[in-house]
């Protein structure tokens, strides 16, 4: 079995995907935030956080569990794992901490009250055996909760902006051609089912806004993944100059007086029927 994210994973972990990281989880948080209460995370569990990245998702869980609380983050890549553990100290979340580690072969003698994760299952090649590896490290009844995303509700909402739909798509098509589940989202409702869980509550949440930061996060991602759309020869054409398409997104959503979305979340929440007991 060797579940985790590729090793050329798409987005990589340079310095500048890094900080493209920490504000698209700026974005996020209140739905995040929001999906873990709803799905029972609170004060003084201990959970697990799979694939942490530089750790928001870890220090947003410490939030909700308190100092009463542990938060423990698996993360494969030393970078991110170096900067998740700094960010993690500098803020004052002592009752988070981090392994590195891949998802599907982790090692712990703790056992959790929940295993969460956000935008880590589309990249993996079979996410049921994931969730099948780590239900031996949770305690009968713990929440298994996840968001991932629904491309087909994020590249179909604002077809009027030509500029903001060509660089939609051409995320769309960079992450098809990588192997990335796109609709990863919708799809977990049978994943957890196959992985021995009971059939999850689910919601979407769409993030939107016409504020620099919602034309900005497209432009984001498509620099990070500037290497593999040159890599897949697709073309960069209908955005015209890079240097610019920053600016001219926002300006396209503003002259139209629209909204656009970030990347939907759609949430699945369960309880684990078994588990160690550790």
């Amino acid at each position: 079995m060797s579940e985790g994210p590729r090793p050329d994973y798409l987005l990589g972990s340079s310095d500048a995907e890094h900080e493209r990281l920490i504000r698209q989880a700026a974005l996020f948080a209140p739905f995040s935030e929001r999906f873990f209460r709803q799905a029972g995370i609170s004060s003084g569990q201990r959970v697990l956080d799979l694939g942490s990245g530089v750790g928001d998702v870890a220090m947003l869980a410490g939030k909700l569990v308190g100092r009463s609380g542990e938060v423990v983050g698996i993360e494969r890549d030393e970078r991110s794992l170096a900067v998740a553990t700094a960010r993690a100290t500098e803020a004052g979340h002592d009752n988070v901490s981090f392994i590195q580690s891949d998802i599907s072969k982790i090692s712990l003698n703790k056992s959790f009250d929940a295993v969460v994760g956000r935008f880590i299952l589309q990249f993996v090649p079979n996410p049921v055996d994931v969730l099948r590896a780590v239900v031996p490290l949770l305690k009968p009844g713990a929440i298994v909760a996840f968001q991932e995303p629904s491309f087909a509700a994020f590249i179909h909402v604002c077809p009027q902006l030509r500029l903001w739909s060509a660089t939609a798509a051409l995320i769309h098509e960079t992450g098809r051609r990588a192997g990335v589940h796109l609709e990863m989202g919708f799809a977990l409702h049978g994943v957890f089912q196959e992985a021995g869980l009971p059939a999850p509550k689910m919601h979407i949440d769409i993030p939107l806004g016409s504020d620099p930061h919602y034309s900005r996060w497209v432009y984001d991602v498509i620099c990070t993944l500037l290497p593999r759309i040159q890599e897949f020869g697709l073309s960069m054409e209908p955005l015209g100059d890079l240097a610019t398409l920053r600016e001219r997104l926002h300006q396209e959503v503003t002259s139209a007086n629209a909204v656009v979305p970030v990347l939907p979340l759609v949430g699945a929440w369960s309880r684990a029927a078994r588990g160690a007991g550790i």
